[in-house]
């Protein structure tokens, strides 16, 4: 599933490409695609067609298009697969398009999706914490490259858990926009195990799996994201590569690039983690339930 870096780049490709537009038509093309907008496909068509496109904004993995007068936005779920295209109207539809909205600019904002576990749906903006979001993601917590992230403060929130770090790092609702492969390699640079307790975790420590978090992600933008298939890809199509710079995961049996030991699979919350068990040390008792 995308994290933060690849829903920022598409967000930066709409930015550039869509904002400022407005919505001539839009087409639904697979009713799973707007299943997560309850009045269904004709309201949501309806109420596209003629708004103007005022911004794209994100905030952890979540991304949404602010609709003039800024009250509405259109968030849009990318799910595994789903993809948010800027394409030319004579360019052959796509084999998985399930929504085409044409727009005055000339161009289609078509949103393509193999395994339709995305869609578009809309929702009002609320204000949370002085920022204006969708009411749907209104409980998400600000992600770490947010000018607005409180680093101080989500040390102090995931200290006073009782719950593996790595499982904190997931949760949507302390920080947001980290999952599995930002996880695993912001604890890798900071040598820190996945299993290891918050509430045994100095203030020190937590911030320095933050910090890499930071650091990890803003370098993952500046090389398009991670792209481990062609099923991620930015608003023209194409696929990031920072996968090639990927230390711990998806790196099982290569040598760590620290310290020459071959990385290790576990399994973790029916997923897999990876790290290097010289540099990253299993916490010796196996981890209590998480209260999460």
């Amino acid at each position: 599933m995308p994290e933060l870096p690849e829903v920022e780049v598409v967000r930066r490709g709409l930015e550039r490409h869509i904002v400022g537009a407005s919505i001539d038509s839009v087409d639904i093309l697979h009713p799973r695609a707007i299943r997560r907008h309850l009045p269904g496909a004709a309201d949501l068509a309806g109420q596209l067609t003629g708004e103007r496109i005022a911004s794209a904004d994100r905030r952890g993995k979540y991304l949404w298009l602010v609709l003039e007068p800024s009250t509405v936005a259109l968030v849009v779920h990318l799910g595994m697969s789903g993809q948010m295209l800027v394409q030319p109207p004579e360019l052959p539809t796509e084999k998985h398009l399930r929504i085409r909205a044409r727009l005055d600019s000339g161009l289609d904002l078509r949103f393509v999706d193999q395994r339709t576990f995305g869609g578009w749906a809309l929702a009002p903006l609320v204000d949370v914490d002085g920022s204006l979001v969708p009411d749907s993601v209104a409980h998400i917590a600000r992600d770490p490259l947010d000018p607005r992230f409180d680093l101080a403060a989500t040390v102090k929130v995931v200290r006073g858990k009782h719950t593996e770090i790595k499982r904190a790092l997931l949760d949507q609702t302390v920080v947001s926009g980290i999952g599995n492969i930002y996880a695993d390699e912001a604890l890798w640079r900071a040598q820190i195990h996945g299993n290891r307790l918050t509430d045994r975790l100095s203030g020190p420590k937590v911030r320095e799996v933050l910090t890499a978090a930071q650091e990890v992600m803003r370098e993952a933008l500046t090389q398009g994201g991670t792209s481990f298939d062609a099923l991620y890809v930015n608003v023209n199509g194409e696929s990031g590569y920072f996968d090639r710079s990927l230390s711990a995961y998806g790196q099982e049996d290569r040598p760590c690039p620290r310290c020459g030991t071959a990385i290790r699979r576990e399994k973790f919350m029916n997923r897999s983690s990876f790290s290097c068990p010289k540099c990253q040390p299993a916490p010796r008792r196996s981890p209590a339930k998480s209260s999460v």
